[in-house]
C-alpha cells in the first residue's frame, strides 16, 4: 500500500458517553439536574441518536429524514439533524440544545483509541502519507492538532467542505488525487462498511476496525502495520 486513508469518529478518534457529553455542557450553563433525572435524559439523548459520533437514532423522526439522508453534505444540515434529534428530549433550558451540538466539536470531546499515535508514527516512519476521509459537518483539525497527531495527517478530505458524503467514491478520490496516490495503492481504514466500504468502489482495499468504547479497543488499529510493510523513508508533511 503507497498510503492509506481513515475514518475520523470510530477508527481513529472515539466521542465521549453522551453523560458526559451532558455533563459538561449542564457544568458549563452552571445547571444540575438530579442524578435520576440526568441520567435518565442522557439515556433518552442516546436513544434519539443526538450525540454525532454516538449511537445512532433508534428512530428519525419523519420530519427529519430528508436532512438526516444528507446531514454530512454541509455544515447547516449537520447541525439542523444533530439538534433536530436532540430537541426531541426535554431540558431545562432551551439554550442547551445549541450547547450540546457546539460541546461535540471541541477537541475535549475525542479521545484517540490507544493505538492511534503508534500507528500513525509508525505509517511516518514507512514513508506511507496519511488521509483522513470523514463523513462530517465540521472541521475536525483543531482535534487532531490538540491531541497532537496532525502532524502525521497529509490531507483531510470532509464531506462538509466538498458537498459529497460516503459511500460516494467521489470522496474518496479527492482523497487520493490529494495524495497524488492511485486508488489501487490505497488502504482505507474505517468502521462502517456501509460508508467506508464505498471506498472498494474505487478500487482501494478497505480494512474494517469495531466502533467500540476506546477502552474496549486498545490494538484494533495495529494491523494496518503489517498490511503495508516494513518501515521504509519517511514522508515529510504536506
Amino acid at each position: 500500500m503507497a498510503a492509506v486513508l481513515f475514518d475520523f469518529s470510530g477508527t481513529l478518534f472515539r466521542i465521549e458517553s453522551t453523560e458526559s457529553w451532558l455533563r459538561a455542557v449542564l457544568d458549563e450553563a452552571a445547571l444540575t439536574l438530579p442524578e435520576p433525572e440526568l441520567t435518565g435524559t442522557a439515556r433518552a439523548l442516546e436513544a434519539a441518536g443526538a450525540l454525532p459520533g454516538g449511537a445512532s437514532p433508534q428512530r428519525v423522526p419523519a420530519d427529519l429524514t430528508g436532512v438526516w439522508a444528507v446531514r454530512d453534505e454541509s455544515a447547516e444540515l449537520h447541525r439542523a439533524a444533530y439538534t433536530g434529534l436532540s430537541r426531541r428530549v426535554p431540558l431545562p433550558d432551551p439554550d442547551l440544545y445549541d450547547a450540546l451540538y457546539e460541546r461535540h466539536m471541541s477537541p475535549a470531546a475525542w479521545s484517540p483509541y490507544p493505538d492511534t499515535a503508534e500507528v500513525l508514527r509508525g505509517l511516518r516512519e514507512r514513508g506511507v502519507p496519511v488521509g483522513v476521509v470523514s463523513n462530517i459537518g465540521w472541521d475536525l483539525r483543531p482535534v487532531f492538532r490538540a491531541h497532537g497527531l496532525d502532524a502525521y495527517v497529509d490531507a483531510y478530505v470532509l464531506s462538509y467542505e466538498h458537498g459529497v458524503q460516503k459511500p460516494d467514491p467521489r470522496l474518496f478520490s479527492v482523497a487520493c488525487d490529494a495524495l497524488g496516490v492511485g486508488p489501487q495503492q490505497v488502504l482505507m481504514v474505517g468502521d462502517s462498511r456501509s460508508a467506508d466500504g464505498g471506498a472498494a468502489a474505487l478500487g482501494c482495499r478497505v480494512h474494517f476496525v469495531d466502533h467500540l468504547p476506546a477502552a474496549e479497543r486498545p490494538d484494533g488499529l495495529r494491523p494496518v502495520l503489517d498490511l503495508v510493510g516494513p518501515p521504509g523513508r519517511p514522508v515529510q508533511p504536506r
